[in-house]
């Protein structure tokens, strides 16, 4: 398995990337636009190390993270079988939805 990427929700994109690219020293890997869904995709990593990424997602419309849990969204990873990974999860008695 190969871990690709963590998801946070962000409201701001400026103050977003001042803090973890001028604090924390990651670069921009690339930016994504989505118009008709009205979002947009930022990926992180750190220099030198394009393997794992920080995504972060700007809803447009916005969102309300001071009060709601939203603001993680997904850690991403890729398999060569996604089927025994979810048996073998199964197994340790973790419920998949």
């Amino acid at each position: 398995m190969k871990y690709l990427h963590t998801m946070l929700r962000i409201t701001n994109i400026e103050e977003s990337l001042n803090f973890f690219c001028n604090g924390l020293g990651l670069k921009e890997a690339r930016r994504m636009k989505f118009e008709d869904e009205r979002f947009t995709l930022i990926f992180l990593s750190a220099p030198n190390d394009s393997d794992a990424e920080l995504e972060l997602t700007y809803n447009w419309d916005g969102d309300d993270l001071k009060t709601s849990s939203r603001n993680f969204g997904q850690s991403a990873e890729r398999g060569k079988d996604i089927d025994e990974t979810g048996k073998k999860v199964k197994n340790m008695g973790i419920v998949i939805n």
